[in-house]
């Protein structure tokens, strides 16, 4: 391969980085469990970034309940900030032949 052409897929790698890197930081999605009773929302680095719990899940004042709502709603929540960020990374992927179908090891 020619230098020329190893600086070229370098240099698109980098552009690809810096764009991914800043879809990432747009990401926020928001999941729910219990029909709305336990609503989170997550950014694209996976950090909750707001958490509502129905009034009524307090009133029940059953614990096991409440845990096992907050936990999938970030389970969703975690499972779409993937979706979200493995369809742009296709996204900015799609102009360079043979990156469509890249998956990177600890990326999602």
């Amino acid at each position: 391969m020619e230098v020329k052409a190893l600086q070229q897929i370098l240099s698109q790698f980098r552009q690809m980085q810096e764009g991914l890197q800043k879809q990432v930081e747009t990401v926020l999605v928001e999941a729910s469990a219990g029909g709305g009773m336990v609503a989170v929302k997550m950014n694209g680095q996976k950090q909750l970034t707001e958490i509502r719990i129905d009034p009524e899940v307090f009133s029940g004042k059953d614990q096991e309940l409440m845990q096992d709502l907050v936990r999938a709603a970030v389970n969703e929540a975690s499972r779409r900030v993937d979706e979200e960020l493995t369809n742009q990374l296709k996204n900015i992927t799609g102009g360079i032949p043979g990156m469509a179908g890249l998956k990177i090891p600890g990326m999602f």
